[in-house]
């Protein structure tokens, strides 16, 4: 975490996606989160504090995470796990909505398929993962890098980090600030 306070292609990215994420709630936007393993837990925690409360009280803001048990394994069963995450968005998102495409290798089929879906409806991608060149980033309009390592669990502690760190973001540029 030391090393990306100090990467400016790093705080470059996350302040674009601080404000892109915090447009589109202000124009009434979505946000939409999804990863696989640990990264899907990230992404429901990201929703939650969005929906719920982070560090004080305001409003709630539109925030899903594509984590339902019976959605997912009726795609899996019916298409393929690739299309878990795409078929959801093929059906919720609208232009100006924002998917947060989670995954530590940048590989994952299902979100790069939720990315390229999101790309098709109008929306805006940002992506988090190791580095900046893999699939799923060239298809992002913004990557998030959190930094190459030997394990995927550090990639997922800076990920939650990053959504920490987003959601005091959003709520500044929001007017919620609670400092």
């Amino acid at each position: 975490m030391a090393a990306l306070a100090e990467d400016a292609e790093f705080i470059e990215a996350f302040e674009r996606a601080a404000t892109v994420m915090a447009t589109s709630l202000r124009q009434g936007g979505t946000l939409f989160a999804c990863g696989n393993g640990g990264s899907m837990t990230n992404a429901q925690h990201f929703a939650e504090e969005l929906t719920g409360r982070f560090r004080g009280d305001r409003p709630p803001l539109r925030a899903i995470a594509i984590s339902d048990p019976s959605h997912l394994t009726c795609v899996a069963n019916d298409y393929g796990y690739e299309f878990v995450f795409s078929k959801f968005i093929e059906a919720l998102a609208r232009p100006g909505d924002v998917l947060l495409a989670l995954s530590t290798s940048g590989k994952s089929a299902n979100v790069l398929r939720a990315a390229e879906a999101m790309k098709a409806a109008g929306g805006t991608v940002v992506s988090s993962s190791g580095t900046s060149d893999n699939a799923i980033a060239s298809v992002a309009d913004v990557a998030i890098a959190l930094g190459t390592g030997r394990w995927a669990d550090r990639i997922q502690e800076s990920e939650l980090v990053v959504i920490h760190s987003l959601m005091q973001s959003i709520e500044d540029e929001l007017g919620y600030s609670t400092e």
